[in-house]
């Protein structure tokens, strides 16, 4: 006081509560997130996208969605609702070249997102979410008001081909080379599992020092809880004389396996008695695009293969089906066959444990963490003969497949609830935007 006069306590006081609304202001302001995907059609990444984009949405952030293709036909609900708007550029550009060089397509088209919203759209946001393709995070720093990028891995790109020639070799490597570097550009990388994060710290090793966080991908519960509209369709697809059913629910791609779950069944019917075994059927439903030449080919390969294992009238077929029928499809089945093997995570089994489901998965990647074996369903090898065993105790106990489908539920409720999912996400949106 000797110094500077006599101290304003009262002044003292205000400053302190304006500093304190400003900074309380400025948590709850309305913070604008554009998410940037691929392709915006019916799968596992594409779920979690648009379940990301809801869950910041009900946090009071703006939300938008800039993809290189989005069909309204081919999409998921939420997408369709106009206060989620999803933005379409560059869906000119091709997807391959005379069915070759798929990998340098999708970067190009990701690109091409990037430069249109940062130079092109005059759109204003605080935090770009880009998922799947890294090479467009180079473009989205360029930004005249420097933005953060968060960038979610699902897995490794290169990890996700083959490389059985030498010019395959010689064409992936400068591709993986812009991997790997443009995904250490991100201001926050995010994985969806404990083992994507291991895989992500042997396949990158030049990004060691970087940090990554795990964000489990969560559950819409809203969209399970509404009453089926076509739940009494499900036995109309069905053949006369079903006792039960299996499920399978994945894309038609030739990693998801999905002919182990034929081999399985045929197995099965194999072991059971005649009378019982004949009442046994296998649904095969996934994301189905004709764009895509590996999802025609295989559908036709399952076919074949059905016919190979003379199951005959035993599996029905079903493509790219509707939300509703899909839950109505896992609330009827017996267990969920997930067959893909080293799966990032996989959202189908938690999917089918919220609707009191069992799952039958392989003892890899993602179902690891997500069911527990011998409690929500069974962890087996990759094998037919694996499958049709666990299968088989759930023909034959009916008691044990509600209980496994109760258990399953209230995991999914612990675990990988739509709100811890939101809070999770939410708290790392507002440390990049302040």
């Amino acid at each position: 006081e000797a110094c500077y006069g006599e101290f304003d306590f009262s002044l003292y006081i205000s400053k302190c509560v304006l500093i304190l609304f400003i900074m309380y202001w400025n948590s709850r302001r309305m913070v604008r997130v554009v998410f940037i995907h691929p392709d915006l059609g019916i799968g596992g990444a594409e779920r979690l996208v648009v379940d990301a984009a809801v869950a910041l949405k009900s946090k009071g952030c703006s939300v938008q969605i800039w993809t290189a293709h989005y069909d309204p036909a081919h999409c998921f609900s939420e997408t369709l609702d106009p206060d989620l708007p999803v933005v379409c550029a560059g869906d000119w550009l091709p997807t391959s070249v005379f069915g070759y060089l798929h990998a340098l397509c999708a970067y190009l088209r990701m690109i091409y997102v990037a430069f249109y919203l940062v130079f092109l759209s005059g759109v204003e946001y605080d935090v770009i979410f880009c998922d799947q393709v890294s090479a467009c995070i180079p473009i989205l720093r360029l930004s005249r008001r420097r933005k953060k990028v968060l960038f979610y891995c699902h897995f490794p790109d290169q990890l996700l081909t083959q490389r059985k020639s030498a010019l395959k070799k010689l064409y992936r490597a400068p591709i993986d080379w812009v991997e790997e570097r443009t995904t250490g550009m991100a201001d926050m990388i995010l994985v969806n599992s404990q083992f994507t994060a291991g895989i992500f710290r042997e396949t990158f090793g030049g990004l060691t020092g970087v940090q990554t966080d795990v964000l489990y991908p969560s559950l819409n519960t809203g969209n399970f809880d509404q009453s089926s509209t076509e739940a009494h369709g499900v036995h109309g697809l069905l053949p006369e004389g079903t006792s039960c059913y299996f499920l399978s629910l994945n894309r038609y791609e030739r990693k998801k396996d999905l002919g182990l779950a034929l081999e399985a069944l045929a197995v099965l019917k194999s072991r059971l008695p005649p009378g019982q075994g004949t009442g046994v059927h296998l649904v095969v439903a996934g994301g189905y695009d004709e764009r895509v030449t590996e999802n025609v080919q295989h559908f036709i390969e399952l076919k074949e293969l059905g016919e190979q294992l003379r199951l005959g009238g035993c599996v029905t077929f079903l493509r790219s089906p509707s939300d509703s029928l899909k839950v109505a499809l896992l609330r009827g089945s017996a267990a969920v066959l997930y067959t893909p093997s080293r799966e990032h995570f996989g959202i189908v089994p938690v999917e089918a444990m919220y609707c009191c489901c069992p799952v039958v998965a392989v003892n890899s990647g993602g179902p690891l963490e997500s069911v527990a074996d011998g409690e929500t369903g069974f962890l087996c090898e990759p094998t037919a003969e694996a499958f049709s065993k666990a299968m088989e105790r759930l023909v034959r106990e009916p008691q044990l497949r509600r209980d496994m489908g109760q258990a399953g539920r209230r995991r999914v409720q612990d675990k990988f609830s739509l709100q811890a999912f939101s809070d999770q996400l939410y708290g790392y949106i507002l440390r990049l935007s302040q």
